[in-house]
């Protein structure tokens, strides 16, 4: 489901991938029943191409890995947080337009 530059995160990697990460980073919280997700999926991916080189860009499936869910919170999805320096800087719930995920990662870039 993922396009060539996005990523795949997971309970085992998400610390080296995202919290460890030197440049911004845009995860995708979801999970494959959920139709926003769905529909979200191929903006991820536009994300992922647009921004290749200057963001790390990837999804994560909250029913394969509910340790890092939990961990941030997520209660409701599709949930997309942008990390900087292994922080959260911002936070969307539910299907976004591309125009506010870019918007915040030109902010951060």
């Amino acid at each position: 489901m993922a396009g060539q530059n996005t990523l795949t995160f997971s309970d085992s990697n998400f610390e080296q991938e995202v919290l460890q990460s030197s440049t911004p980073v845009l995860v995708d919280f979801w999970a494959e029943w959920c139709m926003p997700c769905r529909a979200l999926g191929p903006v991820i991916d536009e994300i992922a191409n647009d921004y290749a080189g200057k963001v790390k860009v990837g999804k994560l499936d909250t029913d394969s890995n509910q340790e890092t869910s939990a961990k941030f919170g997520i209660q409701s999805i599709p949930t997309v947080l942008v990390f900087r320096n292994g922080e959260i800087v911002k936070r969307f719930s539910g299907l976004r337009p591309k125009k506010d995920l870019a918007a915040a990662l030109d902010a951060i870039i």
